[in-house]
């Protein structure tokens, strides 16, 4: 039986403003179908900070976990 493989992304923290979360902006580059130009599509995660060690424009590594809340879906594993 395999473990289930979970996400680790990468990103900076965008608003540390929320009690124990901090919102991450994921940045992913992809080559566009039809233009082969390389293109930044951004996504912004909610993480999971129990520390508070996260502040806003840090680098942070989150990792998928159970649903903690409503939107909440990540950890931030550690602040790089």
């Amino acid at each position: 039986m395999e473990a289930s493989k979970k996400k680790v992304l990468e990103g900076t923290v965008v608003s540390d403003k929320m009690q124990k979360t901090v919102v991450v902006n994921v940045v992913t580059k992809m080559r566009h179908p039809k233009y082969k130009k390389l293109v930044e599509k951004y996504k912004k995660y909610y993480a999971h900070d129990e520390t508070g060690d996260a502040k806003e424009g840090k680098k942070v590594e989150i990792v998928e976990c159970r649903p903690l809340s409503k939107l909440k879906r990540f950890r931030v594993v550690k602040v790089l």
